[in-house]
């Protein structure tokens, strides 16, 4: 049960409690310098030294930049365990806050791939205490039964892809007419920005933002910070080892992910806490949750191949002025805080005739086989840097409307379908198909080169498509697993 901050609601931002102000301004500037940075790091790691790159092969860079996109999704749940055992969101979205920063920069202002490994670590570490505790306190801001809920994070969600349009814009224009450093310490000035604004407003968040659910004492907490350290100094030897590579950080991830994906599931489906009907919903998760890896393995590819395309195959002067590359990252997020409230207004317009869970997923994975399908067209329209920048932007709109289907029906249906003992496992395993989808979008990069476009992007539309009609077909059978949940 949530706690209100008192007990008369708060009506300071827009009818809702002030510290809604905050949250959405700090998740707002985060986001900013989350995608700021994501938007160049490829072309960082590949762009040639004189450039002012690392000079990379491009699959490698790419892979390096979906390896990070699952490590982040990867911690989120880590950062969750934290705040629940250890500190509380309010403190854990702090920290996160601090790590990000220094994370960009350690990116600014730390040359070579010394810099990436450095300025990486730190933002995973630091994202994932944030984003998965920054919408816990959201939560925490509505008493039960609080009306306004949905629409506050309705709100939260805008700000959300406010930042996420605006970051590439800006460190695109820097990265184009200064200098990558530039960039990365603008994504750093921004988590700075938001940072401020966060201890301003801390006081607005009321007690139950601090409070530790679970949390750990004596023995068992030292037990698990040594786990921790452990399990850090492993990675450390690994890589020093030479067994982590950049070339194989992909793949890695992705089994890491994979292992822990099928631990959460056989945890949960042994456990004793469940019912019967339980049990049958979380069997009907798993069909979703493939279903959302696939989606997910291909929309991230606007952080791993589409840079690429963007840089290499698109007249970035076609519209009479130059176009920096990163600024498509802009496309998407900007159409999603378009479409978000038409998508609210036709489900619940709509009500009980909606269409199920099963077919918006099947919807969101067949759109985005869609849009890949629509690359190949894009891709035969001539050699070189010929494509019009206008057809790519129109393509990330199928890749915004694809978005709409699935993601925060994904994350409705994860606690819908979530038993009583494991709810915050569920979310998490919603996360972990987009951790899992990241890394394999990066691993998937390594197969695409100007050459085998047609291919490329013709396989894996056809490959979502395929597996949407068969999500389709599943239909009576989830139907029964999902035991009356639509």
């Amino acid at each position: 049960m949530t706690t209100p901050v008192t007990e008369t609601p708060q009506r300071g931002f827009f009818g809702h409690p002030k510290a809604l102000a905050n949250l959405f301004g700090t998740e707002l500037w985060e986001r900013f310098s989350y995608y700021g940075m994501q938007a160049i790091l490829a072309f960082y790691l590949y762009y040639s030294v004189t450039d002012g790159g690392l000079a990379l092969p491009k699959a490698t860079a790419a892979g390096i930049v979906g390896a990070y996109g699952g490590l982040v999704y990867l911690a989120s749940v880590g950062g969750a365990w934290v705040a629940d055992r250890l500190l509380g969101a309010e403190r854990t979205v702090f920290y996160g806050g601090v790590f990000i920063m220094l994370g960009h920069i350690a990116l600014a202002l730390i040359p070579g791939l010394t810099g990436v490994a450095v300025g990486l670590i730190l933002v995973i570490i630091g994202t994932g205490g944030l984003k998965s505790n920054v919408s816990a306190l959201v939560g925490t801001l509505y008493a039960e039964g609080d009306e306004r809920r949905d629409a506050g994070f309705s709100l939260f969600y805008m700000g959300i892809n406010l930042g996420a349009m605006f970051g590439p814009i800006v460190t695109g224009w820097l990265q184009t007419d200064v200098g990558f450093h530039v960039g990365f310490g603008a994504a750093a000035v921004g988590m700075a920005a938001g940072l401020v604004q966060y201890v301003l407003g801390r006081r607005n968040l009321g007690p139950a933002a601090r409070v530790v659910p679970n949390p750990l004492t004596g023995a068992a907490r030292v037990r698990a910070l040594a786990i921790i350290a452990v399990g850090v100094v492993v990675v450390v030897l690994l890589v020093l080892a030479g067994t982590i590579t950049p070339e194989n950080l992909p793949t890695v991830v992705t089994w890491v992910v994979v292992a822990a994906a099928v631990a959460y599931f056989a945890v949960i489906l042994s456990s004793r806490k469940i019912t019967a009907v339980e049990r049958s919903r979380v069997y009907a998760f798993i069909p979703l949750f493939i279903i959302s890896f696939g989606f997910w393995s291909l929309f991230q590819q606007q952080f791993t191949v589409l840079p690429i395309f963007a840089d290499t195959r698109i007249d970035l002067d076609a519209l009479g002025f130059h176009i920096p590359p990163a600024v498509f990252n802009s496309v998407e997020p900007a159409f999603v805080i378009v479409l978000a409230p038409l998508f609210a207004y036709l489900w619940t317009k709509l009500g009980e005739r909606q269409p199920s869970t099963t077919v918006k997923f099947s919807l969101g994975v067949i759109g985005m086989g869609i849009a890949f399908l629509l690359m190949v067209a894009v891709s035969q329209t001539g050699d070189g840097p010929a494509v019009n920048p206008l057809l790519l932007a129109l393509i990330l709109v199928v890749f915004a409307v694809a978005e709409m289907c699935l993601s925060p029906v994904g994350l409705s249906v994860s606690t819908k379908l979530a038993p009583k003992a494991f709810g915050a496992q569920m979310v998490a395993l919603f996360f972990l198909s987009i951790a899992l989808g990241s890394s394999v979008a990066g691993e998937l990069a390594g197969y695409y080169s100007a050459d085998n476009e047609p291919a490329y992007f013709g396989i894996l539309g056809g490959a979502a498509i395929v597996l949407g009609l068969i999500l389709f077909g599943l239909r009576p059978l989830l139907r029964r697993l999902m035991q009356g949940v639509h």
